[in-house]
């Protein structure tokens, strides 16, 4: 991993949340229930869908890829989060350091392009119902699913490939509890203004990219909803939307501030830094289960055929 462009250190600091091991400890079994409460409802999610036949459709095929990538995203950070909580020592390596940037930075992208996908099915079931389901072909998911991934992956690849030049010299103090890209400009003491122009490049098209596929599928969406005539009826078109939206917001308004704004070490980029890396893959499977009754019905399917298995093997 081009060693000799790191050869002055070895490895970072990461400052973590709090110096003090009582603070430490009380954090360690906060982020310890989030990361088990987030896997526990991620898994429930992506298994509900995957046994219940009614919900083999086009919407839960991307949210049990949504919470799949939740799962995913949890678990580049928080696991060394936990370790660093209760070691002496908070040091990473520096090629895991950028093992984790990479992964990081891919994580985001991919739960960005999901959601913009999302948006479009949401649009295509509500302003085309009747042709739904010729829109939103098996092939055609699969391939928008396969394309948010690989178009994060390649964009991810691009930043770290910049980054593997960059030298690493004295300061090797990272004022944070994981290893993001913002944060590794201010230790470099090489030329990172090319690293900066194509992170910026990066997050402006991804963020405005996945912005306006969301923003101009929900003006559409809108629409459509005000010219439903019945009450009962916008009501109903519109809570198919309200889970999704409320990710959106909860991802997005913490995400782009995050990768635009200037690092400096503030509690307030650790906020957002938690909102979108740990706080989000927690409350997702929340969000759709609480305020969708399909998922909540299957929930509730699911819970009586394993009391029913218990109760015959009981027997």
């Amino acid at each position: 991993m081009a060693s000799g462009n790191h050869s002055r250190i070895t490895e970072f600091i990461l400052l973590g949340l709090s110096a003090d091991p009582h603070v430490q400890a009380l954090l360690f079994v906060l982020f310890l229930m989030i990361y088990l409460l987030t896997l526990l409802g991620n898994l429930l999610i992506i298994l509900v869908i995957h046994t219940d036949s009614n919900l083999h459709t086009p919407m839960y095929f991307f949210l049990s890829h949504l919470s799949f990538q939740d799962l995913f995203y949890s678990s580049v950070t928080v696991p060394k989060l936990l370790e660093n909580l209760l070691s002496q020592r908070k040091a990473i390596s520096v090629e895991g350091c950028l093992a984790q940037v990479f992964f990081v930075f891919a994580t985001t992208g991919i739960e960005a392009c999901l959601l913009s996908v999302m948006a479009y099915d949401r649009y295509a079931a509500i302003c085309h119902p009747l042709l739904y389901g010729q829109v939103m072909s098996k092939q055609l998911c699969e391939r928008l699913v396969w394309g948010s991934w690989v178009v994060a992956f390649l964009d991810a690849l691009m930043n770290i490939l910049l980054a593997l030049n960059m030298d690493f010299c004295d300061v090797q103090t990272i004022h944070h509890y994981s290893c993001e890209l913002p944060s590794l400009f201010p230790l470099s003491c090489s030329d990172v203004s090319t690293n900066s122009a194509m992170l910026l490049c990066s997050a402006l098209l991804h963020a405005i990219g996945t912005c306006l596929l969301i923003f101009f599928s929900y003006v559409r969406i809108v629409s459509a909803i005000l010219s439903i005539g019945s009450t009962s009826g916008r009501s109903k078109a519109f809570s198919t939307c309200s889970s999704h939206l409320t990710a959106v917001s909860l991802f997005y308004g913490s995400a782009i501030f995050r990768y635009l704004m200037p690092t400096s070490g503030s509690p307030l980029e650790l906020i957002l830094s938690i909102q979108y890396s740990v706080i989000t893959p927690l409350v997702n499977p929340l969000i759709y289960s609480w305020k969708n009754k399909e998922v909540k019905a299957a929930l509730r399917r699911m819970t009586i055929k394993y009391l029913q298995c218990l109760s015959t093997e009981e027997i």
